[in-house]
């Protein structure tokens, strides 16, 4: 039971700093609801504490279908 308190703990304070890092890029204050700039967003919490070590997250949108004619 401790072991879970420890990881959930650990868990909770990496995707603090995650929210920390893409606040101080500016990741909430962009007004844009595209699918680019919510999964930068994303990538940066996620990788959280790694983006100050030099990681940058790069995740690509996969690609919508065209209207038909």
């Amino acid at each position: 039971m401790r072991l879970r308190t420890v990881l959930s703990t650990l868990v909770v304070l990496w995707l603090l700093i995650g929210l920390f890092a893409a606040f101080q890029r500016g990741l909430f204050t962009d007004d844009l609801a595209e699918c680019a700039t919510l999964t930068h967003t994303l990538g940066t919490i996620a990788v959280g504490p790694l983006n100050y070590v030099g990681v940058n997250p790069a995740v690509g949108c996969p690609p919508l279908p065209e209207p038909s004619q």
